[in-house]
C-alpha cells in the first residue's frame, strides 16, 4: 500500500479492521474474546500514527450484533430475541451495512485513528 500512487493530498490507502462491541462490554465468558478485540482497539490509533507518513490511514468498526453466517446457524427464535436487544433499530445488523460504513471510511479522508460501533445503540449485558 505504501508504494501505491497518492492522490492529491498524499493518500495512499485506507486499512479497515474489524473489532466487536466485546472490546467495550465483554460478557461473562468472553474474557479472550473480548480481550482480542480490545487489542484491536487499542492499536487502532498508534497504528494509525505510524502509518500517517505513508499516507495511509487506519480505522476499526466495532460491530454488535449482525446476520452473520454463525448467528444464521441460531434457530429463528433465538435471532429473534437478540435482534430484539438493539434499541434502534431493534433487529440484526446487516452485511450490507457493514459494507455502507466501510465505503463511507474510504470516502472521508479525515477519519483515521478512529474506532466506529456499529450497534444500533446496544450495550452489552454482563
Amino acid at each position: 500500500m505504501s508504494q501505491n500512487q497518492p492522490d492529491a493530498d498524499g493518500h495512499r490507502g485506507l486499512v479497515v479492521n474489524t473489532a466487536s462491541v466485546a472490546a467495550f462490554e465483554g460478557q461473562v465468558g468472553q474474557a479472550a474474546y473480548s480481550a482480542s478485540k480490545g487489542g484491536i482497539v487499542g492499536m487502532t490509533l498508534p497504528i494509525a500514527r505510524d502509518l500517517a507518513p505513508l499516507g495511509i490511514r487506519v480505522v476499526t468498526i466495532a460491530p454488535g450484533l449482525f446476520s452473520t453466517p454463525l448467528l444464521a446457524g441460531l434457530p429463528e427464535k433465538v435471532r429473534n430475541f437478540l435482534g430484539q436487544q438493539v434499541p434502534f433499530p431493534s433487529r440484526l445488523g446487516h452485511p450490507a451495512e457493514y459494507a455502507h460504513l466501510v465505503q463511507a471510511l474510504a470516502e472521508n479522508p479525515m477519519v483515521n485513528g478512529e474506532v466506529v460501533r456499529l450497534d444500533g445503540a446496544l450495550r452489552m449485558q454482563p
